[in-house]
């Protein structure tokens, strides 16, 4: 099988830009409503979408890779990191690492893509790590850099990459595409496509011993930050985590050919639903802003801490609802004085009951503004 970087016209991506034409304006016009809305946040909630959402970005991009780590050391590094108050928990390699090149990422998506830049992200990724040759630098193993699967002793080649000699010189070209079709260059191209191409482009060449699809991810997401003019996330990897084997089915059949129509096909739309998702947490906070201002004065102690714990959850709150046993776990309460917060907070319109007895279950009472 010949892989798209043996062809002739490579890296001469074939595609047809009146197809993605409409999801180009969507993004730009969904972009605009996501700058607007940020910049009318206070600074708290503002802080806190960026830690949510580089938080997100951090533990779905390692999950795509069969990597799970932890969401609150992954916070309070980001917190450490922005200068925001943090706990003092210990921090594994991994999710400090993580958060570091994200942090990269969204303060310095306008600095251009270089091979330095790269290094440095993959010496962050690559924290503790002591199984690799080389950390920091591109491979230089002779032997051919494959994604398999299946049994030993028939594996499933799904695309091979450039050799390691080759490498220097497809990512110095890659970054200079990058760079010369960023917003403002000469050779500039609207955002989805860009991001795609660029994704598509860094994992054909596959150039780290380890670490590429976070890198790659990382990539797109800068290429949809420099076109939305400020940092920002899009919580990208949350959507393709959701449809992991789809992803890498798109990716694998997108590595056989010059003709990437139906990669940029599926990945825009993707593009698309992970914006609605940060649209959704934007509107999100600014209906919690709104209720605790409304109740101000008005909850305990108690009810307070419950609520704030119950809105870190996001939009989608707690899985199953809030049940007066979790409400004791949270604030120490006894069942009888939960019972008595809990209808308190319905009847306050902070919360609604579903259920009967052992079933009932608190669920926030705003949903996101239409």
């Amino acid at each position: 099988m010949r892989w798209n970087w043996q062809l002739t016209a490579w890296p001469e991506f074939r595609y047809v830009p009146a197809a993605l034409a409409a999801r180009e304006t969507a993004y730009l016009r969904n972009s605009g409503v996501v700058v607007g809305t940020t910049k009318h946040l206070p600074d708290d909630e503002r802080s806190e979408l960026v830690i949510e959402l580089i938080s997100t970005e951090a533990l779905k991009t390692s999950e795509i890779e069969g990597d799970m780590l932890d969401r609150d050391s992954i916070q309070s590094s980001l917190r450490r990191q922005f200068g925001l108050q943090a706990d003092t928990r210990r921090v594994g390699p991994a999710e400090r690492g993580i958060a570091e090149m994200l942090s990269s990422v969204y303060r310095n998506f306008q600095a251009p893509l270089t091979d330095a830049t790269l290094f440095d992200w993959h010496r962050m990724i690559m924290q503790g790590r002591t199984d690799l040759r080389r950390i920091g630098a591109y491979r230089e193993h002779p032997e051919p850099m494959q994604v398999i699967s299946g049994p030993v002793h028939r594996p499933r080649v799904h695309f091979e990459a450039p050799p390691s000699a080759m490498v220097p010189s497809e990512m110095r070209r890659f970054c200079e595409w990058f760079n010369s079709t960023a917003p403002d260059a000469p050779g500039a191209l609207p955002a989805l496509t860009r991001a795609g191409l660029a994704h598509l482009h860094f994992e054909s060449i596959h150039p780290f011993e380890d670490g590429n699809g976070r890198i790659g991810r990382a990539i797109a997401e800068k290429a949809l930050a420099q076109s939305a003019g400020q940092p920002t996330l899009t919580a990208l990897s949350l959507v393709l985590q959701r449809q992991r084997s789809r992803y890498y089915r798109e990716l694998e059949l997108a590595s056989a050919s010059l003709d990437v129509s139906g990669w940029l096909d599926w990945f825009t739309d993707r593009v698309i639903e992970a914006q609605a998702h940060t649209l959704v947490w934007l509107e999100f906070l600014i209906a919690k802003a709104r209720l605790f201002d409304r109740l101000r004065e008005k909850l305990n102690a108690r009810q307070e801490k419950a609520l704030l714990r119950l809105t870190r959850e996001g939009p989608e709150g707690f899985k199953g609802g809030l049940s007066a046993g979790k409400y004791c776990a949270i604030t120490g309460a006894s069942p009888a004085t939960a019972r008595r917060d809990l209808a308190e907070l319905v009847a306050l319109g902070a919360l609604l009951r579903t259920g009967e007895r052992r079933g009932t279950r608190y669920v926030l009472a705003f949903t996101p503004l239409e």
